[in-house]
């Protein structure tokens, strides 16, 4: 039918250009966004998954980044572990010297290089934050990603307990030192190396037996008391050792056997003890206050007994000289502090004598005291006192030393080894999630990247499209027109 009121080509041609401008729009905006879905409309099942791939992309970008970093960390503490284990070489080189009954140096001078050592190991410890407590003394985890279980998607790196801690506590190391044998008990012959054999037997807290030190440390002297419980049991030679070190490591003395069985101690710092017994069976000595004062120092001893006098004490050292004047007022104890206030900087400490009675002067390097007359004081008489050197001989502290550092060098082996563990596991979770990353990647970009060489060729088709139908749509538009002929 032909009708003037109604154009059905027209309206075709106009449908039809409507529908090729919609297709160019989208053509356009996949080509000059370069994705094919830019909205939920254009592929909503295909956006849903397109969003899990770019939401597990940037979870394991991160992740690599995170692992980035844990490796970089684990090299610091690396670092900080092969200086450590050069401070061990020296150490132990220092304490092969020492050990050697051949050996005419000063112990004193090898031991404070040592004690040095021991220090610097504790320093880098903390810096590297694997000291006892530390924050990198635990179990480290990384998240990466890329894994359905948050169990899956962590690298654990344990370096935990005190058997991760490199400080020299936790290596074993903060009570050894490379000066002369340790010193016992004067008259003790009580063998602690028995097979089987058990001490302080008896009930706790009335057999008990004790040992009285007058000790310098934390600067100023003190006196401390340490006791082995007695027990229906017994002590065997591991448990005496270990319960007085537990009360002593902290002031710097070492309980230890020497070669014949004997208890005996050892340390840097000044000390005296006194044996106070006890009423037990099986005691660890068997000469009841029996004394003994730290002969690995050089060592000047004042009168048995102190007596308050006034009297001007000039001590002498390589470091320089200290004039210390006492009056006539000064107890024991005040006398002591004076001291020590000016001849600590010296190196020369003051501690009570094993029987609490008068003073001992302790070094680790020689020294000598000038008393000035004034009758019985610090010293029974004026003069010139010169230290006793420490005493010869290999030094049974030094191989002691040599066993705990080869157990540290062990110890310090076994974090290295995690920490390199940990390092290459953090370097394969690198290249699985880089991997995962590419993946995921190229499978997103399968989904939502437009495909510009078939969106260019859409665009030229509906480019034609829009012409064909304009042309089209201006036909229709005249064809009305030629219905006027049949009115003329």
């Amino acid at each position: 039918m032909i009708s003037l009121q109604t154009n059905v080509n027209s309206l075709v041609a106009q449908n039809n250009l409507n529908v090729t401008n919609r297709f160019q729009s989208q053509t356009i905006e996949e080509l000059t966004s370069g994705y094919r879905i830019n909205s939920s409309g254009d592929d909503a099942a295909g956006l849903a998954v397109a969003n899990q791939f770019r939401s597990n992309i940037n979870e394991l970008t991160q992740g690599v980044a995170n692992a980035n970093d844990g490796v970089s960390q684990l090299q610091i503490i690396d670092g900080g572990l092969s200086n450590i284990s050069m401070m061990l070489d020296r150490m132990k080189t220092l304490a092969t010297q020492s050990a050697s009954t051949t050996f005419t140096g000063n112990r004193a001078t090898l031991n404070t290089e040592y004690q040095q050592l021991i220090s610097e190991i504790t320093r880098q410890a903390s810096n590297i934050n694997l000291n006892a407590g530390g924050t990198f003394n635990t179990k480290m985890t990384v998240y990466t990603g890329g894994a359905n279980t948050i169990a899956n998607a962590e690298i654990s790196v344990d370096l935990s307990g005190s058997q991760s801690a490199v400080d020299a506590t936790s290596l074993g190391l903060a009570t050894t030192n490379v000066l002369g044998g340790g010193v016992g008990i004067s008259g003790n012959t009580q063998r602690l190396d028995a097979p089987g054999a058990t001490f302080v037997v008896g009930a706790a807290g009335t057999d008990d037996q004790s040992f009285t030190f007058n000790v310098y440390s934390n600067g100023a002297s003190a006196t401390v008391t340490a006791k082995v419980a007695a027990s229906a049991g017994g002590s065997t030679e591991s448990q005496v050792l270990s319960s007085l070190n537990g009360q002593l490591n902290q002031y710097g003395i070492t309980a230890q056997v020497d070669a014949n069985g004997l208890l005996q101690f050892s340390g840097a710092n000044a000390f005296t003890v006194k044996d106070n017994g006890g009423s037990g069976a099986s005691n660890i000595t068997n000469d009841t206050n029996g004394t003994a004062e730290n002969n690995s120092n050089y060592i000047v001893d004042g009168a048995a007994s102190y007596t308050a006098v006034a009297q001007t004490l000039t001590f002498q050292t390589s470091a320089g000289t200290a004039a210390v004047t006492l009056g006539a007022g000064d107890s024991l104890s005040g006398a002591i502090a004076k001291i020590n206030a000016q001849t600590a900087n010296l190196g020369v400490y003051a501690i009570a004598n094993a029987a609490g009675t008068g003073i001992s002067f302790q070094s680790a390097s020689s020294f000598s005291v000038n008393a000035a007359a004034g009758g019985a004081g610090v010293f029974a008489a004026a003069g010139y006192n010169t230290a006793t050197a420490p005493a010869a001989g290999a030094s049974s502290n030094a191989t002691a030393a040599i066993t705990a550092i080869n157990n540290a060098v062990a110890a310090l082996g076994q974090v290295q080894g995690k920490v390199g563990a940990g390092e290459n596991k953090l370097q394969y979770a690198i290249s699985l999630a880089s991997s995962q990353i590419s993946n995921f990647s190229a499978a997103e970009s399968q989904i939502r990247d437009a495909d510009v060489a078939a969106e260019a060729a859409n665009l030229t088709k509906a480019q034609v499209l829009e012409q064909a139908s304009v042309a089209a749509m201006a036909q229709a538009n005249s064809a009305p027109q030629t219905l006027l002929k049949l009115l003329q």
